[in-house]
């Protein structure tokens, strides 16, 4: 049994006088999933060791940093810079925003992406490559697929109230997962036959269910819901320093961070999406990176991440075996 039925051709043979394809296009679609997103590095440096190369690679969100860095042939550098993230060096990225458009202005992550990438295009890419993203206030899902390579990225991931939204082609945009996390359809609209999704699994994708509080509200002392007394503001850069942790990652209690909590309330809406979406438009074969022990913002765990992605492909080998089988 052979893998090379998925290494790229030359393009297309002629048998009785009709041109053909010599073998399926294949496409991979790879999800979003915040920081659980770089499980993608391992899962398509695993299906390259074994051969199965993409021809089109579309992403949303994490997922079209990683795949955009796939495309461009610099997964070697995206994965030396996620391993080398420390707690204190993701916060150092992340540059307070006081625009009133987001919490992270995302000037450093674009400068990092631009030493990284330089200033290629998605349409000169050696790898077919498509960007999703979502257009503010119409929601129109938007396919990326040509100008400069780091915007794309950018707009793809741009969390909304975390990062500033990206203008592009006169849009607003942010956030692809918002409309299409694991983007199956945009695959074959670029013309994939076949198509195997990577999807990021969390704690919310175990379905979800409607559960009855069983505190009754009589039962709360009364002075539990008196709010607390406001804080004095303090000025300066070390308030604002202190300002940004606490929204980004909350305070000594059980309370979540601002961010945490609209990073959640997105990954739960997103999960919910994906599982609708896949439902109408199912991936020839579906690969679930399973990584809800690491948190949305553990940026710093990739080495995990990585060897988790790797992991999961090799025990889903049989299934991509299959699916070769099929049409071969």
């Amino acid at each position: 049994m052979t893998l090379a039925f998925f290494r790229k051709s030359e393009g297309e043979v002629v048998s009785g006088g009709v041109a053909r394809k010599s073998r399926p296009t294949l496409g991979l679609a790879l999800g979003a999933g915040v920081a659980r997103g770089w499980a993608h590095i391992g899962a398509l440096q695993e299906l390259s060791d074994m051969g199965v190369v993409p021809d089109i690679i579309v992403g949303a969100s994490i997922g079209a940093v990683v795949g955009g860095c796939f495309a461009a042939g610099r997964m070697d550098g995206l994965e030396d810079f996620a391993r080398s993230l420390t707690k204190r060096s993701v916060f150092s990225l992340l540059d307070v925003s006081f625009s009133g458009r987001g919490l992270i202005g995302g000037d450093r992550l674009r400068s990092r992406l631009e030493e990284a990438m330089g200033a290629q295009r998605i349409e000169n890419l050696p790898t077919r490559f498509v960007a999703v993203a979502t257009e503010i206030g119409s929601g129109h899902e938007i396919w990326l697929k040509s100008g400069p390579l780091v915007e794309a990225m950018r707009a793809s991931y741009a969390l909304p109230g975390v990062f500033e939204p990206v203008r592009i082609g006169g849009r607003w945009l942010f956030d692809g997962a918002i409309v299409n996390p694991v983007p199956v359809n945009v695959a074959r609209a670029f013309g994939a036959d076949r198509v195997i999704a990577l999807a990021i699994g969390g704690d919310s994708t175990s379905g979800g269910s409607a559960i009855h509080d069983p505190v009754s509200i009589e039962d709360i002392p009364e002075n539990a819901m008196e709010p607390e007394p406001p804080k004095p503001a303090v000025g300066g850069w070390r308030a604002r320093a202190s300002w940004m942790r606490r929204a980004w990652a909350g305070d000594n209690s059980d309370a979540p961070g601002l961010a945490s909590v609209m990073v959640n309330t997105i990954n739960i809406t997103q999960d919910r999406i994906m599982r609708s979406r896949l439902a109408g438009d199912p991936p020839d074969l579906l690969v679930t990176l399973k990584a809800s022990k690491i948190g949305l913002f553990e940026f710093h765990r990739a080495e995990e991440l990585i060897a988790l992605g790797r992991a999961t492909i090799r025990r889903a080998r049989e299934d991509i075996l299959e699916q070769i089988e099929a049409v071969a």
